[in-house]
């Protein structure tokens, strides 16, 4: 799912926790689609709709300093569904403080059900 957008209050500056901003998140997720394939039926896979609104929920959540830790806080949502082995979460602040103009602030973080970095941890970092 790419592009889900809410309203939170992250960030290290005052301002950012009052007045707040919109944050984008992408996931992508590792599970097995075998069984969902051939059933044809919504329990066997992820309920993206309500995926959606939990990703949203913990970005409207208690503020954090960092995107990286709301990202972790997603990537863990996303990992408590039973049939998800692997959560890549990306957090874009597209309004985030910077001294000179840039389109976009991103945080990529890859985890797995063990808690483990993935063998995509080299991708753990932030993209512009």
């Amino acid at each position: 799912m790419s592009g889900i957008t809410a309203r939170g209050y992250h960030g290290v500056f005052e301002h950012e926790r009052v007045e707040g901003q919109d944050f984008v998140v992408d996931v992508v997720l590792d599970l097995d689609l075998a069984t969902a394939a051939v059933s044809d039926d919504l329990a066997d896979t992820v309920d993206y709709g309500g995926l959606a609104a939990a990703v949203a929920a913990d970005i409207e959540a208690e503020p954090l300093n960092l995107i990286e830790a709301l990202a972790a806080r997603i990537a863990d949502t996303c990992l408590r569904l039973e049939r998800v082995t692997t959560a890549s979460v990306t957090v874009h602040k597209p309004q985030a403080p910077m001294p000179v103009s840039v389109a976009d602030v991103a945080v990529t973080l890859v985890r797995t059900r063990s808690g483990e970095p993935s063998d995509d941890s080299s991708r753990d970092g932030e993209t512009a």
